[in-house]
């Protein structure tokens, strides 16, 4: 992954945050971004409905890696990892529902869906670190 000084023209005496650092939220970035792509091409009927809910559900995601990230506690970190991966588990039973309603193919239900797996077994592997 690329420093963001070097991607977004930062001056390279940024300071870093400490959830850049970590492997599962820079995962969870391009997961994220994933969900955007594929719920671009959803009916424009569910922009309020499952396309709003699957990508709110997928900042959710890195948002609460960043946010408990910075707290001064095991206990409170792994809070936010919980919540992060409930909010996975819902990005992935909104897939579902996209396969099942054809808004997605069966390559791309699979393809996301692996994806999820490898996110959800890094946040685990990182919540059983956690004192």
């Amino acid at each position: 992954m690329c420093r963001p000084s070097t991607v977004y023209g930062l001056q390279s005496t940024a300071k870093y945050f400490r959830f850049e650092r970590l492997r599962v939220w820079q995962l969870s970035r391009v997961f994220a971004s994933k969900i955007y792509k594929i719920t671009r091409k959803f009916p424009k009927d569910e922009l309020f409905g499952l396309i709003s809910q699957l990508r709110r559900a997928a900042i959710s995601i890195l948002l609460n890696i960043a946010e408990g990230a910075d707290r001064k506690s095991d206990a409170e970190f792994k809070r936010f990892l919980r919540i992060a991966l409930t909010s996975l588990e819902e990005v992935v039973s909104g897939l579902y529902i996209s396969l099942d309603q054809g808004f997605l193919d069966r390559q791309e239900f699979i393809s996301v869906y692996e994806d999820a797996s490898i996110l959800a077994a890094k946040l685990n592997s990182l919540i059983n670190t956690l004192h």
